[in-house]
């Protein structure tokens, strides 16, 4: 594998996003944009890809390597609830399936303006479920993980299907989590990928005049007790990283185990560049060994 040198994907990357990511940016072309930048992820070699529904929605199932798993890897794509798809995160949801040694699912679940809150979580809730019930999974075969709005997305809908469904996910995969949507009061108003003008519009847009306290939208104002073993990426420089720190505090206040590792060099959710990134690649290393860790005593 051929990595590129980490200050010209930053470069890159940088002017990439203040494109895609800009406030005015009309939703349908930023998705455009954003899934046509996808093919320069690649997939790791010996990567199978199954299309299948979950919840009624779209989906993929990720393999590397032997394409029969016993455990499994929910994964829920960020974009601000606006943006993101199977094209955008199937690279890194492969990389994670290779780490994990899991088949990983990736989730087109439904986004806002179109379907704002609770769509996303219901239908992650639901194709949560649906993988025990139609797939043949029980509850410690199948992780959670997310990047962004999709890790928030998975802390909420960790802490739905115990509330509501008394069914405990076996591990937690959190990469720079978006836990509060309804915050104000970031340090600075952008990062290499992220700006503050962009992602209030998007968040905006998901609660569509809820109450931004609503643990669902924003799962930092959750309950932290009784949530599964839970690893937390984040980098050092990033708008959210007051908000993600925060949210580790209340998780380990609640006697959650968690592992949580910052990085001081990369951006938001740089796993996306797993192929092409060493630094990236290792990331990914890390958060899908800590996965199979925690699904290992499920394996035969």
């Amino acid at each position: 594998m051929v990595f590129l040198p980490r200050p010209l994907v930053a470069a890159n990357l940088g002017a990439f996003y203040r494109v895609a990511l800009h406030a005015k940016m009309p939703v349908p072309a930023a998705r455009a944009l954003l899934d046509a930048g996808s093919p320069l992820q690649r997939l790791p070699r010996d990567t199978v890809v199954r299309e299948l529904t979950l919840a009624g929605r779209r989906a993929e199932r990720i393999t590397v390597g032997a394409s029969e798993r016993r455990t499994a890897v929910l994964y829920l794509h960020g974009g601000g609830y606006t943006l993101g798809s199977l094209a955008t995160h199937r690279s890194l949801a492969a990389y994670l399936a290779r780490e994990s040694e899991s088949a990983v699912y990736l989730l087109d679940y439904r986004l806002a303006p179109e379907n704002p809150y609770p769509a996303g979580l219901e239908d992650a809730v639901d194709a949560y479920l649906e993988l025990l019930v139609e797939h043949g999974y029980t509850a410690d075969q199948v992780a959670i993980a997310g990047d962004s709005a999709g890790g928030g997305l998975s802390l909420a809908t960790a802490r739905r299907l115990i509330d509501a469904h008394d069914v405990h996910p076996a591990a937690l995969g959190l990469i720079a989590p978006w836990v509060d949507p309804g915050a104000r009061d970031a340090p600075k108003d952008r990062d290499l990928v992220v700006n503050t003008a962009w992602s209030f519009v998007a968040a905006e847009a998901y609660l569509d005049g809820g109450d931004p306290t609503d643990p669902g939208f924003a799962p930092l104002h959750a309950d932290m007790e009784g949530l599964p073993p839970t690893i937390v990426h984040v980098g050092t420089s990033e708008v959210l990283y007051p908000q993600v720190v925060e949210l580790v505090g209340k998780l380990r206040a609640a006697d959650v185990t968690v592992r949580f590792t910052e990085y001081p060099k990369l951006w938001h959710v740089a796993h996306l560049q797993a192929s092409i990134l060493r630094e990236a690649n290792d990331a990914v290393r890390e958060l899908g060994g800590f996965l199979r860790e925690a699904l290992e005593r499920t394996r035969v």
